[in-house]
């Protein structure tokens, strides 16, 4: 049967949609107001004030010069180790609360190197649309964040600590990509002395961030996807967070359009709370039977939809 001629939906044509761009304004406005300390920059030093013991909830380098809160990852990583385990558990429960109530959400609106990757993607390149959505190995791939994240979040800042019982953020030190662009180089940019303890670490860490740069021009958020534990812990929240997707049974009619515009390949119809998905959005506003709902969702019971692997 013949799919019915529909209008055309929201966020098809040229002009960007006004949600688009008011996800767009408040990715810049949160990392401007996260890292908004403008004497580091200048200075090449690391903010250390009072706001500094606090996370926030993306992916914010406690390195960057500009950083006023802590990565809860990176803070994590520091703390899981030591003996007093007060700073750990502060750790794991904002990540629990944060995760309960918004899910991946943080990954589509708050996290600063999500929006360096969304920039990457919009760069019009020649042959582009040709390129699968996903890269090769995709699914063994997508599995490599749980790896990182409990082998370099956990059981080596666990194993591996100093006098004083305090792990080393392993994550952070020979991958993190946000770490290297958004704290490495500005902070080696602004201060002369440090670009004397250049090695071979820094060489790796740069390499490894120029890869999943070039990387990010043709496929869509591939660290975000492959790499990053602090999207793999948000995505396990997806499918009972309090801010999800729900989908109008009755209203939807495959047609496919959400699978279409998805940046991840997920077919929403199925799993609207799939773990890769960011809350970005753009499937609501192209279904064009107005099947798709995202927000709040307290009294209501999680479907077979919404748990759906």
């Amino acid at each position: 049967m013949p799919e019915k001629k529909l209008p055309r939906p929201a966020g098809t044509g040229r002009k960007r949609p006004a949600a688009a761009r008011l996800r767009l304004g408040v990715q810049l406005g949160w990392s401007a107001l996260t890292n908004g300390y403008l004497a580091g920059f200048v200075q090449g030093k690391i903010y250390t004030g009072p706001a500094k013991s606090l996370c926030v909830p993306g992916l914010n380098c406690y390195s960057c010069p500009g950083a006023l809160g802590a990565c809860p990852l990176g803070a994590l990583q520091a703390t899981v180790g030591s003996a007093g385990y007060q700073m750990a558990f502060y750790a794991v429960g904002f990540l629990m609360a944060v995760g309960a109530v918004l899910g991946r959400f943080v990954c589509g609106f708050l996290c600063p190197f999500g929006l360096v990757q969304d920039l990457l993607y919009r760069i019009p390149l020649p042959g582009k649309k040709k390129k699968g959505k996903l890269l090769p190995g995709d699914r063994v791939l997508r599995k490599a964040r749980y790896v990182l994240l409990v082998v370099f979040c956990l059981l080596l800042p666990m194993a591996a600590v100093d006098v004083v019982g305090q792990g080393s953020p392993w994550f952070c030190q020979y991958v993190c990509p946000s770490g290297t662009l958004l704290g490495s180089v500005p902070l080696l940019t602004a201060n002369a002395a440090l670009r004397s303890a250049i090695g071979p670490l820094w060489v790796w860490k740069m390499a490894l961030m120029a890869v999943l740069l070039a990387l990010g021009t043709l496929y869509y958020r591939p660290f975000c996807r492959y790499l990053c534990p602090l999207g793999a812990v948000y995505g396990l929240f997806n499918p009972v967070s309090l801010y999800k997707i729900r989908v109008d049974e009755a209203a939807c009619i495959r047609c496919g359009r959400c699978r279409a515009i998805c940046g991840f390949d997920i077919p929403v119809w199925q799993r609207p709370n799939s773990p890769e998905c960011i809350r970005c959005g753009r499937c609501v506003e192209a279904c064009p039977t107005g099947a798709l709902r995202m927000g709040f969702s307290v009294h209501r019971r999680p479907t077979r939809y919404d748990l759906a692997p």
